[in-house]
């Protein structure tokens, strides 16, 4: 039996890196929205910090479009949204599910294809972390907005999918889980790249599920599995993992937790 149930710590800034993240998330397309509960849940967070106006806003990573609509409704036909995805398939469900009134572009966040100082504000929900060089994407943040602009951002810390850690971990071959960069990180970030104002909270959002296969579904359906290479799971492994979740359980069900940073740029 072969499985990808884990994240590769290792996040070389090479072209291999963003091409395997962009076909794991095109991949994820057609049932993203389905499965995407916990995210959307938690992009709601950035949608009640929304300024009153804007004239021209990026929603950074929009995935299949459903906050970049939300966007567009919020802004009315004066302002100009567009939505920007590594996953060319993405883009494709984007398009279909919205196919009037927002320009969709393939874009890196480390090298924005968008002219300086041309966005009031910048929405970005649970993107990214999947990012190899967050000093990179930052700047071009600051590069694209114009002075007084303002970037709100969701992404994820240590302590993320800790549970499904816990459950497919082995004594002398632990769990591949992406490495989650911590506040201060971030923080820094912000300052070196040249915002004026940088502000972050910080909190565990946590979900529930059935059993550990909704778990699995929950993660890999929404493109988070960019594993080794050759990654090959028994039958064991999986009868091992679940009876670990097990021991988890609440009366809510398996839990499964996102340690949520919420981050407000000021340009």
């Amino acid at each position: 039996m072969t499985a990808q149930p884990m994240l590769d710590k290792r996040r070389p800034d090479a072209p291999e890196w963003r091409a395997r993240v962009a076909r794991a998330f095109s991949r994820a397309a057609p049932h993203y929205r389905e499965r995407a509960l916990a995210q959307q849940a938690m992009g709601e967070t950035l949608l009640d910090r929304l300024p009153a106006r804007a004239d021209r806003v990026l929603d950074l990573g929009c995935g299949p479009g459903a906050m970049t609509a939300d966007l567009a409704r919020r802004y009315g036909d004066a302002c100009r949204v567009t939505g920007l995805d590594l996953a060319p398939s993405m883009l494709d469900e984007a398009r279909r599910r919205h196919p009037t009134g927002i320009r969709w572009l393939v874009g890196d966040a480390g090298a924005l294809p968008l002219a300086t100082a041309s966005l009031d504000l910048v929405v970005s929900n649970l993107a990214i972390q999947w990012c190899p060089d967050l000093d990179a994407v930052l700047a071009e943040l600051c590069r694209v907005l114009r002075p007084g602009g303002r970037a709100l951002i969701n992404t994820l810390g240590p302590g993320t999918l800790a549970e499904v850690h816990q459950a497919w971990s082995r004594p002398q071959r632990p769990a591949a889980l992406l490495g989650f960069r911590d506040a201060g990180a971030h923080r820094l970030a912000g300052h070196r790249a040249g915002f004026r104002g940088v502000t972050l909270e910080e909190r565990t959002e946590r979900f529930h599920y059935p059993d550990l296969a909704a778990v699995m579904a929950s993660i890999k359906g929404v493109g988070a599995q960019v594993a080794r290479h050759g990654a090959r799971l028994s039958r064991a492994d999986v009868a091992r993992a679940a009876r670990r979740f097990e021991a988890l359980r609440t009366p809510a069900g398996l839990p499964v937790s996102y340690r949520l940073l919420t981050l407000t740029l000021e340009r």
